[in-house]
Order: C-alpha cells, then sequence, then structure tokens
C-alpha cells in the first residue's frame, strides 16, 4: 500500500505540463531550502473521510507555486491548474499497484503572495480537494 501524497506526486511528476514549467522540482511536504525556482510544495491540509469507504480518503491539499517573479509563480499554478482540475479516474502506478485518482476539485483559486523577508520569492497558493484509492 502506497500513501496518497507518494501517488499524486508521481501523477504531477509525471505531467509534461509542469515538467515544462519545474522540471522535477515538485516537493512534498516544503520545497527545500537554496532551491532554484521554479519550484512546487504541497501537503495534505485535512479533509474528508469516510467509514463506509475507507481506502478511498478525500484529503484537501495546500500546493505551493513558487517563482522569482509574480508571473512565473503564476505560471508554475496555470500549470498544476491544467494538470489536477477536474480529472477523474487516473491511473497511478506505483509497482507492482495500481491506484486510482477518483478526482480533483479545486477548492480555492490561486492566490498571490510574495515573501516579506525575500524579495524575490513569490508564490502563488491555492487549496485543491483529491480522491484517492488507496
Amino acid at each position: 500500500m502506497s500513501d496518497a501524497n507518494a501517488i499524486l506526486r508521481k501523477y504531477l511528476a509525471a505531467d509534461p505540463g509542469l515538467i515544462a514549467v519545474v522540471g522535477v522540482k515538485i516537493f512534498c511536504p516544503r520545497v527545500p531550502e537554496k532551491t532554484v525556482l521554479p519550484a512546487l510544495g504541497f501537503f495534505a491540509r485535512g479533509g474528508n473521510s469516510t467509514p463506509y469507504i475507507p481506502p478511498m480518503p478525500e484529503p484537501s491539499y495546500q500546493f505551493d507555486c513558487w517563482g522569482t517573479s509574480p508571473i512565473q509563480a503564476r505560471s508554475v499554478y496555470t500549470a498544476l491548474y491544467t494538470a489536477l482540475q477536474g480529472i477523474q479516474n487516473v491511473k497511478v502506478t506505483i509497482a507492482p499497484t495500481d491506484y486510482f485518482i477518483k478526482s480533483a476539485i479545486e477548492e480555492v483559486q490561486g492566490m498571490d503572495l510574495q515573501d516579506v523577508e525575500y524579495p524575490n520569492y513569490h508564490r502563488v497558493i491555492t487549496f485543491f480537494r483529491v480522491m484517492i484509492t488507496i
């Protein structure tokens, strides 16, 4: 059995649009210090579960889309949105097991932020609800 974070990261790391913007810089739970931007970090911040379907959690994820400018951070967000919004029943294989991202829905549209301490670190944060079979 794998965890929902690993399944989601594997899916995102294979998305051509996201790869074009951040390359392999997709991190869970946070972007490491001194990472060359642009980059994407995400972590589960809670979510729904049901006693009727225990192997199908519905975590809510915060995504931090980082860039050296507001435009670059927004381009990471746009690639993420394109990769996730509205997907249904997508197979993700972590050998030897197949998992499924049953759905992904944006909960909060991207919000532009600038790091106060580091003027060249910009980010867009967004939240997605993702249902994954594990």
